[in-house]
């Protein structure tokens, strides 16, 4: 094979088709547009200047799109990362918190070469279900401020640009409608001179480039055991909320990603925004659904542009981004919250289909994640119901049956179902110890022994009949679980 034909090969399918370079540009150029004001807010939570958060998000997309797993995904500057790094930047200075970010990509690296994307396959589809329509509601939640205490302008906008989008795509999808809705508003609030709250009253847009740099920082150990704890827990939520939005995304656009790629991808995100004096971030699920589900973008060319044009925008064009009206960005992300939620998931119909386990499981998911803010939370609260309702579950799954023998001399005991922690414990009370006969046998042909818990249960029983100098014989043992019991057996004295 020729070079020029490797390169052929080398190159996206997408690369000479002129109808997804426009819907990956003026994608882009809306995420750029919404970015902006987010950004600023997040810096502002943070406690840190508005610059911050813009370089941030600039480095992280434009980096993400070169490094990361998942195709189409916004990764910028966000709110959980703010609030996680605010108490840092509070106390130590901004110093410290550019050393946390820079921290907290090598231990998103470290994790994600460990394996921790795999972990995602624990999440049940109902935690998911939550997550994505808490999403919705904080989407939702962080527009009502901007609609609070304004002048009455700001409404028919608001509701001028909801309409745009909605009725826009009816005579063309060539033209994205949130672009079409933040031109027009922009221009007629200029036009006619409407006083209104714009871009450019979050604070002052950026003049130039970021320069690389090292946290101005000591380089001791009082150093780092001063910033590890927040690097660790910005760097779990970040990799929660990025693999919970690859996710997410590959559900929207049915294609896969590579998990693992993303993990160590964001955490190269940071150290590069670290290093640039950035507030650090991760996956932005709002800017996504406004890219992949608005948009209609699906490559990694609408992530690089994003970051691009956010620092045109600022630095070339910031007096006109500056004019923007801020109603026009509510508009849209009020659209991104309603195309978001799962409006299938509260059908009353869905809802009589559904187990109740799974209706409190996406309930839990989404009460923990409104009340803190924090969609890592919910995510883990979730998860963890999804597990004790699980384990609860399996655990009425066990029976057991006993058949004497016609001589009278021997009972067997049939065990069915799963033996762990939750099961194991009621095992012990369904034998009778006092009126058996002298010769027991437990058939666990049917059962599988999945822990040490089991195994000291089984111990238990043995330990009781003979002390009424009975004899107990376990059968059926599949390979597993007689290699667990040959191991454990006898020697769990004490854990009963």
């Amino acid at each position: 094979m020729t070079p020029a034909a490797r390169l052929r090969g080398l190159k996206p399918d997408w690369i000479n088709n002129p109808k997804v370079w426009r819907t990956e540009i003026l994608a882009g150029l809306v995420v750029a547009l919404a970015l902006i004001p987010e950004a600023i807010s997040f810096s502002i939570i943070a406690g840190v200047d508005p610059a911050l958060g813009l370089f941030a998000s600039f480095t992280m997309a434009v980096t993400i799109s070169i490094v990361g797993g998942r195709r189409a995904m916004i990764s910028a500057a966000t709110g959980a990362v703010a609030l996680v790094i605010a108490p840092l930047n509070r106390e130590h200075g901004l110093g410290y918190l550019i050393a946390a970010v820079i921290l907290a990509g090598v231990i998103q690296i470290a994790l994600g070469a460990l394996g921790v994307a795999k972990l995602m396959r624990f999440v049940p589809r109902s935690v998911m279900i939550g997550f994505v329509n808490s999403l919705a509601i904080l989407i939702f939640m962080a527009q009502v401020p901007e609609m609070h205490d304004v002048p009455w302008a700001v409404y028919p906008l608001i509701i001028g640009g909801l309409a745009l989008m909605v009725f826009f795509p009816k005579v063309t999808k060539v033209i994205p409608a949130p672009l079409v809705s933040i031109v027009i508003l922009t221009v007629i609030t200029v036009a006619a001179g409407i006083a209104v709250p714009t871009v450019g009253d979050k604070g002052e847009l950026p003049s130039s480039l970021p320069v690389p740099g090292l946290p101005d920082v000591p380089f001791t150990m009082d150093t780092l055991t001063t910033i590890a704890p927040y690097a660790f827990a910005m760097a779990l939520v970040g990799l929660m909320e990025s693999l919970m939005t690859a996710k997410l995304v590959d559900d929207i656009t049915d294609t896969p990603s590579s998990k693992t790629r993303e993990s160590i991808g964001q955490g190269i995100a940071n150290i590069v925004t670290g290093f640039f004096g950035g507030m650090g971030g991760c996956a932005m699920i709002g800017q996504t659904m406004i890219n992949v589900k608005v948009s209609g973008a699906r490559t990694r060319l609408s992530t690089f542009l994003a970051g691009s044009f956010l620092m045109v925008l600022c630095i070339a064009f910031g007096p006109v981004v500056s004019d923007i009206p801020m109603a026009a960005l509510v508009a849209v992300m009020v659209m991104v919250s309603f195309a978001t939620f799962d409006w299938h998931s509260i059908a009353p119909k869905t809802l009589k289909r559904m187990p109740a386990g799974e209706i409190t499981v996406m309930v839990v998911t989404v009460v923990a994640v409104v009340a803190t803010h924090n969609l890592a939370v919910g995510v883990v609260v979730g998860s963890i119901t999804a597990m004790v309702i699980f384990a609860k579950r399996v655990a009425h799954l066990v029976r057991v049956h006993s058949v004497l023998d016609p001589d009278g001399t021997t009972v067997v005991y049939r065990v069915t179902g799963e033996l762990f922690f939750a099961s194991s414990n009621d095992l012990v009370g369904q034998f009778d110890y006092a009126g058996d006969p002298d010769k027991i046998v437990i058939d666990l042909s049917e059962a599988h022994v999945w822990d040490a818990s089991s195994v000291a249960a089984l111990d238990a029983i043995e330990t009781k009949y003979a002390q009424r100098g009975k004899t107990v014989e376990i059968t059926g043992l599949n390979d597993l679980s007689a290699d667990l019991h040959g191991k454990l057996t006898g020697e769990l004295a004490g854990s009963h």
